[in-house]
């Protein structure tokens, strides 16, 4: 029962009016800005860290908390329903959520999106409140060389989520690496690739780079196509899933929580990295892996789990070891300075409040986003309904006001129009855009870590491979890039050689 104290604690925390109140609006909020493409959970967190001033810490947290892991359903809602990802991490989620629309699934998609993120985020929450100490403690032991083993076997499998030909999604990943390496150096400052263009200095956002391909691009690309949308004329079904859906994705659902939380926990990692890698999973596990990126439910319910999962383990590092794991968490650690607290191994111990009642908050808050987002599925699909020729310009505009007020920058919107531009001729010429984006998020890991590493080892290679835990990420590495394609071969040639044996065979016979 002492071990129970401190989380009836929490509880007692987060069950008052007040902090019940921010907790829920919180989530709200953090909902709505996840549909509204181009705000985010960063951005908003920055804009309201003055509004903390006025409330006490545990009820200031709580709500930017909440903003966060709200913000990973809310974008769920328009990768579904627009092909357009309101946040990074549901990037993945447009490869079988909008094909499900497409055919008239949305509500299927939408709701196994909320049913996952709900598991995700609670068996995520239920470890974080058990073994937080031992995870964070584990964490510590990822250095650079790591983050780089990490970052490659990422790319790898960027490279085989398209639908499309493997070296086309190869290609794309590759562009994403180039476009993550202008702007300044990361380890001496000098400019690359920016042609005295004052914009490039800080290289490209990731905002305006997605809203074009995902957004604009898929726009253009419905135009030329001179068709209107298939959810704009299909049936939208059931705004609730089936016990086949569930059947089907649970498995699904279970592997995305523990890949998501684990994932989470790891700076530099975080929501994006574990959609990527859940989704991964599951479409290498599958039987039938050309169904992934043509409506595949699993290609929806693991990533959703997984980046829900993450987005709550990342606060482990911050409370327990004061490392932030991500931009949204250097945020809210500047939150708890500003309130004159110091996250770190003592918090605990000095701010019980602010620690058990952040963490339980959680499970308030996640139940009450799935009391939201089910009956409110209905509301969300009701967009599929609107026809293109109104609905596309509609998009554009919050697009491109979207992109304005991040940095409230002339140039974003230009950016846009070039990868929107991009984003048409890729799905023209059957590019996927997901691998592009994705390696482009991943690049800028993998070039800070690996040159990191190599002046740690003094240029020597063999160091990566010498370190107990980088060297299993690249023995996974190669697994996947090597041993797995070279048995997929091999037994495609024995299906070959089978189905000719046979043919010849029966040619025997009938002659």
């Amino acid at each position: 029962m002492d071990f129970l104290d401190p989380i009836l604690f929490g509880f007692g925390v987060v069950l008052t009016p007040t902090n019940l109140v921010f907790c829920l609006l919180g989530v709200t909020l953090g909902m709505v800005i996840g549909v509204l493409p181009g705000l985010g959970p960063t951005a908003t967190i920055a804009i309201l860290l003055p509004v903390t001033y006025a409330i006490p810490s545990e009820t200031a947290i709580i709500m930017l908390a909440g903003i966060y892991y709200g913000a990973q359903y809310g974008g769920t809602i328009t990768s579904v329903l627009l092909s357009l990802p309101g946040e990074a991490s549901t990037v993945v989620t447009t490869f079988d959520g909008y094909q499900m629309a497409r055919t008239g699934r949305a509500g299927n998609a939408l709701g196994i999106a909320a049913v996952g993120s709900f598991i995700g985020a609670t068996i995520s929450i239920v470890a974080m409140t058990f073994v937080a100490p031992v995870v964070a403690g584990f964490a510590l032991d990822f250095g650079p060389p790591e983050y780089t083993a990490l970052a490659v076997l990422g790319i790898l499998l960027v490279s085989t989520l398209g639908t499309g030909a493997p070296l086309k999604c190869a290609i794309a990943a590759l562009l994403g690496l180039l476009l993550a390496t202008v702007g300044r150096d990361p380890i001496v400052g000098a400019q690359r690739f920016t042609f005295d263009v004052l914009y490039l200095t800080d290289g490209f956002d990731f905002v305006p780079i997605v809203m074009g391909l995902f957004g604009l691009g898929e726009i253009l690309y419905q135009l030329g196509a001179r068709a209107e949308a298939a959810v704009a004329t299909s049936e939208v079904g059931r705004a609730w899933i089936s016990k086949q859906d569930f059947r089907q994705s649970r498995g699904a659902i279970a592997r995305g929580s523990v890949i998501g939380f684990f994932l989470g926990i790891l700076p530099g990692g975080g929501a994006t990295l574990a959609s990527l890698v859940a989704y991964g999973t599951e479409k290498r596990r599958s039987k039938t892996p050309e169904r992934f990126g043509k409506g595949a439910i699993e290609g929806v319910a693991g990533p959703e789990s997984a980046n829900n999962a993450a987005a709550t383990s990342s606060f482990i590092p911050l409370l327990t070891l004061g490392i932030p794991a991500n931009s949204t968490m250097a945020i809210i650690f500047g939150a708890l300075l500003l309130q004159g607290i110091s996250p770190g191994p003592l918090l605990i111990t000095n701010n019980p409040e602010v620690f058990w009642g952040v963490i339980d908050s959680m499970y308030i808050g996640n139940l009450f986003l799935l009391i939201l987002s089910v009956p409110m599925v209905g509301l969300f699909i009701r967009i599929v309904r609107v026809r293109a020729s109104i609905l596309s310009p509609i998009t554009v505009v919050v697009i491109m006001l979207g992109v304005y007020t991040v940095n409230t920058s002339f140039y974003d919107m230009l950016v846009v129009i070039g990868f929107g531009i991009l984003g048409y001729l890729m799905k023209k010429y059957g590019f996927e855009p997901g691998p592009l984006v994705l390696a482009f998020v991943l690049g800028g890991l993998l070039e800070t870590a690996f040159r990191q590493s190599l002046r740690i080892f003094n240029g020597d290679l063999l160091g990566f491979v010498e370190r107990p835990i980088s060297g299993t990420l690249f023995g996974a590495v190669v697994l996947f890039a090597v041993v797995l394609p070279l048995i997929r071969y091999l037994r495609k040639g024995r299906s070959a050689r089978k189905a000719r044996a046979e043919d010849e065979s029966k040619a025997d016979v009938g002659a």
